[in-house]
């Protein structure tokens, strides 16, 4: 498969989200969506950027769409996803399908590269109880993609992260909610 670029129609995903729902993109045309293939359940950099990203949700705008896609089973994933009581849908692929049909890429170096890159990250993480929890280097090697969906359904922005902590900054997914 192709990557996402700019212009393209946002990916047709439907998955059961860890709130008992099931999340369908078709529902929320004319609605911005900012999109996030992360890794595994207990990613400590996926949990982290989670935490980051609910202790600023109040500065989103109020209708924002925040959708993390996880490679996981849906029990595994809601038990984890606990915590965090994420005010945004969480929704796991099973199948790993939707990393396939998007581009989402596998490099154990730049999963490397992230971890030297960013120690103080992982020692927040592991501080606030994020241990990684695999070993399958399938699962390790991901590296996620943050996609901004406009009002269309057409696709804003898809940013395929260098390595495991390169994600669009908080700051432009705020700006981006409230349409800037």
């Amino acid at each position: 498969m192709t990557r996402l670029v700019a212009g393209a129609n946002a990916p047709d995903i439907i998955l059961p989200a860890v709130d008992g729902s099931t999340f369908k993109m078709a529902d929320y045309l004319g609605k911005r969506v900012i999109l996030t293939f992360f890794r595994f359940s207990s990613c400590p950099f996926c949990n982290i950027r989670i935490n980051r990203l609910v202790k600023r949700w109040n500065e989103f705008s109020t209708d924002t769409v925040m959708v993390g896609v996880f490679d996981a089973k849906i029990g595994e994933l809601t038990k984890r996803m606990k915590k965090h009581n994420a005010p945004f849908t969480i929704v796991a692929d099973e199948s790993y399908e939707h990393f396939e049909r998007n581009s989402v890429a596998k490099s154990l170096g730049r999963f490397l590269i992230g971890a030297l890159r960013s120690p103080l990250t992982f020692m927040q993480a592991t501080l606030k109880g994020y241990f990684p929890l695999t070993l399958s280097i399938g699962k390790l090697s991901i590296i996620p993609v943050d996609i901004l969906i406009d009002e269309q359904g057409k696709v804003v922005r898809a940013h395929y992260c260098k390595d495991t902590v390169d994600h669009i900054p908080i700051d432009e997914l705020i700006a981006f909610s409230k349409g800037q």
